[in-house]
């Protein structure tokens, strides 16, 4: 761990930030490594202009704010002005965007922005949020992604990552910062936007997709334990230079998913539960991908093809060189964190159908 206790996130603000934000401040109560959190520790976070960042509030002058857009090469260096010494932990990016053009501005060249003011001000450490999708889908079901996994990207998305994870090697390579690169799957937990909210709702209301029998494997991360990953990347100093998957333990299937919100709602949250499900063959998610890959050709994108286009696949990784050389334990798994999402759910939301 370097001497300086300042750390500097991007993405503060949106789900993973905020639970980030929590762990940095409040450690991490499961993980005997990060149960302490230093005294002297700080953080300065980046908040879009507009965005909702009332979850940071409660921090007070622990949190230091810079308004700013990543695509905006002066915003960045507001933000990194003053923090040398300091460790980055970027985890903005856009996933589901209004024009497919936005991949690239944001995820490839607005974090190409934020590293590069990030070095220039003397920032020590980078430790940059990528994602499953520059790996694309599994080739088959048993078949698990490693750090020397190709690179196969999976459409706009997976590109502007799999650029991004490239800008930053070379950042890493050209000796201005000691970079590494963090690859997520699907993450759930508190702090969640509507959109996970409605897909419990339609859990319950027995209208989940399954598509082609549901048998595919998804890796998923829940929050605490994608935050563990991320800061132990930061504490450990031989990191810099390499690639960390971080997710759960091991893969679910999709039936296995649905199957664990389902008996939640009706054991411990009362719900009224139908039981179907919206079966739907293995075609609808090719179908959804061309359709998927048609728009992003001419710059447009909808995420219910998108999401529905991957709802077959198997998207699945190996987390033990995290385990080996970061220490990273993932100690909750899919039935424990869904239990926590939904409560959080009810207490934030009144309910799954308070906010949509």
């Amino acid at each position: 761990m370097h001497s300086n206790e300042l750390f500097i996130v991007t993405g503060a603000a949106g789900w993973l930030g905020t639970g980030l934000v929590r762990a940095l401040l409040e450690g991490l109560a499961e993980v005997p490594r990060l149960k302490e959190v230093p005294a002297s520790r700080r953080l300065r976070v980046l908040v879009r202009p507009g965005e909702d960042s009332q979850a940071l509030q409660e921090f007070g002058s622990r949190i230091e704010r810079v308004e700013g857009d990543v695509r905006d090469t002066e915003a960045c260096k507001r933000f990194a002005d003053g923090a040398e010494g300091a460790t980055l932990i970027h985890v903005a990016g856009i996933i589901h965007p209004k024009w497919a053009s936005e991949f690239d501005a944001i995820n490839h060249i607005g974090t190409k922005n934020v590293v590069e003011a990030a070095a220039n001000a003397g920032v020590v450490h980078a430790v940059v949020m990528s994602s499953n999708s520059p790996c694309g889908n599994n080739p088959h079901m048993d078949h698990r992604f490693d750090e020397y996994s190709p690179y196969h990207p999976y459409m706009g998305y997976g590109r502007s990552k799999m650029k991004m994870e490239m800008a930053v090697k070379g950042l890493h390579e050209s000796g201005r910062i000691k970079a590494l690169i963090v690859r997520a799957p699907w993450f759930y937990g508190p702090y969640q936007p509507p959109r996970q909210t409605l897909f419990f709702r339609m859990v319950r209301d027995g209208k989940a997709p399954i598509v082609g029998g549901g048998g595919g494997f998804r890796s998923m991360a829940y929050i605490e334990n994608l935050s563990q990953g991320l800061i132990l990347a930061a504490m450990t100093a031989s990191a810099a230079g390499n690639i960390y998957w971080i997710a759960d333990e091991r893969a679910y299937t999709m039936n296995e998913i649905v199957d664990t919100i389902e008996r939640l709602l009706r054991d411990e949250f009362g719900e009224k539960v139908r039981g179907g499900r919206l079966r739907l063959p293995g075609l609808a998610s090719e179908v959804a991908g061309v359709i998927d890959a048609s728009l992003q050709a001419v710059g447009l994108y909808h995420q219910k093809f998108h999401v529905l286009s991957e709802m077959n696949k198997t998207i699945a990784c190996k987390v033990e060189r995290a385990k080996l050389e970061l220490g990273y334990q993932p100690v909750v798994s899919l039935e424990e964190g869904m239990r926590r999402s939904l409560k959080w759910v009810y207490e934030n939301y009144g309910g799954l159908d308070g906010k949509s």
